[in-house]
């Protein structure tokens, strides 16, 4: 039966509940569930080796803990994470201001209520998801904010002294009592701000205009932050960091598998989007590359990161492109194409922050760089170097193709192009089959291979693309050439004329 069938003072201290603090309770239940299938943080892919450990070491300690990490590395969801390592239910006085324990309160209204009504003040439960507060600090977060004020308004409809506790009107922190309190990006409050929470991490001690009150809060305290090199709104000062027992470092995945379970379980597709469009794990790989490209990329800023948020909008931005297609063409399912990256762009654009060389470049241009260097990382993980062949040595396997494009055909792909056009331009490109029968393609897969051994090929320079407004060009470099000779020749002559 549920403890929480106890509604009197008296008939709780009667079932044999003791209080314990809320580092206690998360420690207890770590332990409980620790190692199993079930095991609370086993959500967080990509940490297992690395920031979990950290995590659970923390929790056994019982510290308040700083998530270090750059945007979009997961450090807010770990921290709610840990709502699930609450108890389901505590007791708490019913109409106290502060969580408090009926037999362990610290409010002078819960004490008043208990005075006055012992063994038959009433209880009420809480429930864990009640026992989560996150603020997210700014620079205009005040002292009143975190810690409380007094309130004139009370006062006066109390008809109260303001030497009178009971004026006091608490703050978030001491209102987050027997929970958890997260503060995210924690470099962004004023000193002046960080210095409030010394006593309160320390002592347990809290100052309320010239109130200095002996309040042990319980609470579990959870920072994050990104690295102080980084973030210049301002940064953790040294006394605050002092009192923070554990410092972890979070980071981004480390494989593509890694980052594909992630996206795939963050991104919101619609029921008719997840069954109307294929996306074959040859592009899902490729939108994961481009992330990896990008945080490696010379156009890109390090120390702002590429949160793992351009990757899921741009996953959803690929559905869509496929979907709006398929609209467009009233066609009942379709595939999605590489050429759908190009509706991939805005996703990108917006979540990179460029150096001087990048802002050069614009984020267009370097949004279509990273694109580029993730086909070729991709293709060379599967196919061989188009020219790194040994002439003479080996059969080329690309000699078919490229002899195709060096008769001067040329391959023109529209952006909007129905299912049956696309896949008769793609599969009257010679050689492209004999490439994929030597490795193992499934049917469903071929002509999005077709199509991504066409933009890889043009990355090495084998054959050149031509992007165009609502179209992609493919053919061969030399007659690109000639037709820039041809053009610029036809110039000379109107001007001679």
């Amino acid at each position: 039966m549920s403890i929480t069938h106890i509604k009197t003072l008296g008939e709780l201290r009667k079932s044999g509940y003791e209080p314990r603090s809320v580092k206690d309770e998360i420690r207890e239940n770590l332990v409980r569930i620790m190692g199993s299938e079930h095991a609370t943080f086993n959500s967080l892919v990509g940490f297992q080796d690395t920031v979990i450990p950290d995590i659970e070491r923390a929790i056994l300690s019982r510290h308040n803990i700083l998530l270090l990490g750059l945007r979009g590395q997961a450090k807010t969801r770990i921290a709610r994470t840990m709502v699930q390592l609450l108890d389901e239910y505590i007791p708490v006085v019913a109409g106290s201001e502060l969580n408090d324990d009926p037999l362990d309160p610290i409010s002078r209204t819960a004490k008043d209520i208990i005075a006055e009504k012992g063994e038959q003040t009433p209880i009420e439960w809480v429930h864990r998801s009640e026992r989560y507060v996150e603020k997210l600090a700014t620079p205009d977060v005040s002292v009143a904010d975190l810690i409380g004020d007094v309130d004139p308004i009370k006062a006066a409809s109390l008809k109260l002294p303001y030497s009178d506790e009971r004026v006091i009107h608490f703050g978030l922190i001491p209102r987050a009592h027997r929970s958890i309190f997260v503060i995210n990006e924690i470099p962004d409050l004023q000193p002046r701000i960080q210095v409030s929470l010394f006593n309160i991490l320390q002592e347990g001690d809290i100052q309320i205009r010239g109130f200095k009150m002996r309040l042990p809060l319980d609470i579990q305290f959870v920072f994050t932050a990104n690295p102080e090199d980084y973030t210049n709104r301002g940064s953790i000062i040294t006394p605050l960091k002092d009192r923070i027992e554990s410092q972890i470092l979070t980071h981004y995945p480390n494989t593509i598998e890694d980052a594909k379970q992630i996206t795939h379980a963050e991104a919101i597709l619609t029921k008719e989007q997840k069954e109307k469009v294929r996306m074959p794990d040859l592009l899902r790989n490729l939108l994961e590359e481009i992330s990896f490209q990008a945080r490696e990329s010379e156009f890109v800023d390090e120390k702002s990161g590429v949160s793992a948020r351009m990757s899921i909008s741009g996953y959803e931005n690929l559905y869509s492109t496929a979907e709006r297609r398929m609209i467009l063409n009233h066609e009942d399912r379709t595939t999605a194409r590489v050429i759908d990256f190009w509706g991939v762009i805005p996703a990108i654009t917006g979540k990179i922050e460029l150096v001087y060389e990048g802002e050069q470049m614009g984020h267009y241009g370097v949004a279509l760089k990273l694109l580029g260097n993730a086909i070729k990382a991709l293709f060379l993980e599967i196919f061989p170097h188009p020219e790194k062949i040994k002439r003479g040595r080996e059969r080329d396997p690309y000699g078919v193709i490229r002899a195709f494009f060096s008769s001067g055909k040329k391959v023109e792909l529209q952006n909007d192009d129905p299912d049956e056009k696309y896949a008769k331009i793609l599969n009257a490109i010679p050689g492209l089959d004999d490439l994929l029968n030597s490795f193992k393609i499934e049917d469903a897969d071929r002509l999005t291979y077709k199509e991504f051994i066409m933009h890889a090929m043009s990355e090495f320079d084998v054959i050149s693309k031509e992007v165009l407004q609502g179209r992609i060009a493919f053919n061969d470099p030399l007659a690109d050439m000639l037709g820039d000779i041809d053009e610029d020749e036809d110039e000379d002559d109107e001007q001679w004329n």
